[in-house]
Formats: structure tokens, C-alpha cells, sequence
């Protein structure tokens, strides 16, 4: 009898589909056609919202599913980077165990800030080997980057984002009004993700900043000006993500801005929200390029300059030697073993480096600290 091994190759493929699609006052209209077109007869949800939304729009949402004909369970979570953990995927879980759900015809709902939508759709993603779901985020940040995409996951081991899993939603529900009721630093926090944009891939977005931004700011968002904004960013965003969801590529423009930011947020994970941690990165990282000659001053300037006008309190003390160097050698390790830190060419280009030295970072810091020294004594950054 032969002794040779038998061998199958299984190949499939299963498309990702999902809508991102731009809605207001949701809970206040006909809201069947955007939550349940898919499974109209069944009639209960599982309704994940972040602490401050229920406060804010718990009886609002829960009016809305009775009016429809929904049994909705709302189940709230605290929000903030120092939640999103095991333990409270474990509560998530045993919660949405004890509804229960249909594992096909009652999507989870999720509706909160990028934390409490990483973290649901986590979940999601591992109950019962996955359960579909629906993202609605409620600040800009999940607006403009992190409700959007197919990643989620939730801190581990004192790393951020160390458990997760790539899992595409039903769809995504952008409701601007909801933005209406965040405070200014958490605007500014989602802008950093849009500055990100517009400094490595859109020049015009860039322009749409200097512009419109600190309007936008002021009516958080609510005017056409504002929807303009965010509609270029969403779809340059996508653009991105789109042909490379799972990240095969690891080269990606889109990690502009968190390369130095991982170190900084998890040292300064209670002082500093993750867009003030990326903004800092991006001014480091400009400060790189304009060392490299791949911007030119003037450009550079534009950049600090637009940072100026939006009026961001950062602490550029956070930024030390070590914290930057350790955090480059983790997210090289997390990029496969090359640094692939992505470095603006022009307003609007990119290159992406693999020799960055620890000489060159610390040059980099001193002249960054020396360009915004003046702004100081203006009390636009706090120190």
C-alpha cells in the first residue's frame, strides 16, 4: 500500500460589499429603509451605544425602534481608550448572549465613537463565528476614519489594537447631526484624520482646510461647506482602503501620521486622545520631509500654519527622543520587519521610507520644537 501523502487545495472567493451612505436626523425620519432593508421581518436588535449617546439620544433611538415595531435592547458601554478591552468585550458578549439574536436577520447595531465601534464590531465579528452588523459612529473621528473601514479590535498586553479581526459591516450610517453635540477638542481630534488625508494624498483637500476648516469647526460640521469637507475626505479615505482592506499591502498612505503616534498615545494614553497624537506625528513626519528636501518650506509652512489656524491645543513636551525611536522599531515589527513610514512628497504625494535613523529623528524634534517655539507665547499650545 502506498505511503504517499494526500494532498487538496481549497480556493474561494467571498466578495465584500458593503454601503457607506451619508443620512441625517436619522432617528428622527423613516428610518426602516436605512437600519432593516434587508430583513424586513424580523424584528429584534441588539443596540450597542456609547455611554455618552445614550445619555444624550437613548430615548430618542428607543422611540425610533418602537415606532417601527422593533424589540430593541440597548445595551450601553463606557467610552474612551481605557474601555476598550477584554473585559469589555467579555460584558458585550455575555450581554448579547442573553439576548439573543438571529445569527443572519438581526444585525448588531453599533453607535458611538470609533472605540465602541471597534470593539462591537469585534464582537460581531467572533459571536457565533460572526454576526452581521451596522456601524453608525457619533463622533468625527469614527465618521472619517474608523466607522468606515473593516477593521476592528480592542487593546491587549498593554498594546493597542494587539486582538482584532478584519470584518466588513452591512453597511455604515453617517449622521452628521450627530456631530452636533460633540465638544471642540473632539472635532479637532477627527480633523487630525482629514489634515492626515490632505497632507499625504489630496492637495485639494488640503486647499478645502485652509479655507473652510475653522468654519466647518464652528457649525461642527452642519452647513454644505462642512459636508463638502467631509465627503472629499470619506471618499479619499475609501479610495485607499478599498483595494486593499485586508492589508496585504503594508506600504499604506493612510498610516501617515502613526508611526509616532502609537508610542505617544500609549504613553499618554490618558491625556491624549488618538488625532492629538496623530497630529503630532504629522508635524514630526513633515519636519522629516522638509529635512529630506521632499517638501519645500513654504509647503512645510502651509502645514504648521493650518495646524495654527484651527486653533489645536497640543503638548509637544510628549514628544521625547525615546518614546519616538521605541515606537518607530514596534510599528517596523508590526509592518513585517520594514519601517515603511509614509513621508509627504509635495502637499498632496508620498514616499515611503525604510532608513529612517535616530539621529535623523532627533534633528527632526529639535528644529520642530524650534519652528513652533513662537506659538508659545500665544497659549495655542499647552505646555
Amino acid at each position: 500500500m502506498s505511503a504517499g501523502a494526500s494532498r487538496w487545495q481549497v480556493n474561494t472567493q467571498r466578495p465584500i460589499a458593503y454601503e457607506v451612505k451619508s443620512v441625517f436626523n436619522l432617528f428622527e425620519g423613516e428610518a426602516q429603509d436605512l437600519l432593516f432593508p434587508n430583513h424586513p421581518a424580523h424584528r429584534r436588535r441588539f443596540v450597542v451605544l456609547g455611554a455618552s449617546v445614550h445619555r444624550l439620544y437613548g430615548e430618542k433611538i428607543q422611540t425610533c425602534f418602537q415606532r417601527l415595531g422593533i424589540e430593541a435592547r440597548l445595551f450601553s458601554l463606557p467610552s474612551g481608550e481605557e474601555h476598550k478591552t477584554m473585559q469589555t468585550y467579555l460584558n458585550l458578549a455575555q450581554a448579547l448572549d442573553e439576548f439573543p439574536i438571529h445569527r443572519r436577520d438581526e444585525p448588531l447595531i453599533a453607535i458611538g465613537g470609533g472605540v465602541l465601534t471597534d470593539a462591537a464590531a469585534f464582537v460581531a465579528s467572533t459571536y457565533r463565528r460572526g454576526i452581521p452588523h451596522i456601524k453608525i459612529p457619533s463622533t468625527l473621528m469614527g465618521y472619517v476614519d474608523a466607522a468606515i473601514g473593516i477593521k476592528n479590535g480592542i487593546n491587549f498586553n498593554g498594546h493597542k489594537n494587539r486582538l482584532g479581526t478584519f470584518q466588513p459591516p452591512e453597511k455604515v450610517l453617517l449622521d452628521r447631526s450627530l456631530l452636533q453635540t460633540l465638544p471642540r477638542r473632539h472635532l479637532l481630534n477627527g480633523v487630525a484624520e482629514i489634515i492626515k488625508l490632505a497632507v499625504i494624498k489630496d492637495a485639494a483637500l488640503f486647499d478645502l482646510l485652509e479655507r473652510d476648516g475653522a468654519g466647518c469647526l464652528d457649525t461642527a460640521f452642519q452647513d454644505e461647506r462642512g459636508q463638502a469637507l467631509l465627503d472629499r475626505a470619506i471618499g479619499g479615505m475609501l479610495e485607499e482602503l478599498e483595494p486593499n482592506l485586508f492589508e496585504d499591502d503594508l506600504a499604506r498612505k493612510v498610516d501617515f501620521g502613526h508611526t509616532f503616534s502609537y508610542g505617544l498615545e500609549t504613553r499618554h494614553e490618558a491625556h491624549l486622545l488618538h488625532g492629538e497624537a496623530v497630529l503630532l506625528d504629522i508635524l514630526l513626519s513633515t519636519q522629516i520631509a522638509l529635512g529630506r528636501g521632499l517638501l519645500c518650506a513654504a509647503e512645510a509652512r502651509r502645514v504648521f500654519d493650518l495646524v495654527t489656524a484651527l486653533g489645536y491645543e497640543l503638548n509637544l513636551q510628549t514628544l521625547d527622543a525615546d518614546t519616538l525611536w521605541n515606537s518607530l522599531e514596534e510599528r517596523t515589527y508590526h509592518r513585517n520587519g520594514m519601517q515603511r513610514t509614509p513621508l509627504p512628497a509635495g502637499l498632496g504625494g508620498c514616499v515611503f521610507a525604510n532608513d529612517l535613523q535616530r539621529k535623523e529623528i532627533n534633528l527632526a524634534l529639535e528644529r520642530l520644537l524650534q519652528e513652533m517655539s513662537p506659538l508659545y507665547e500665544q497659549h495655542l499650545y499647552q505646555l
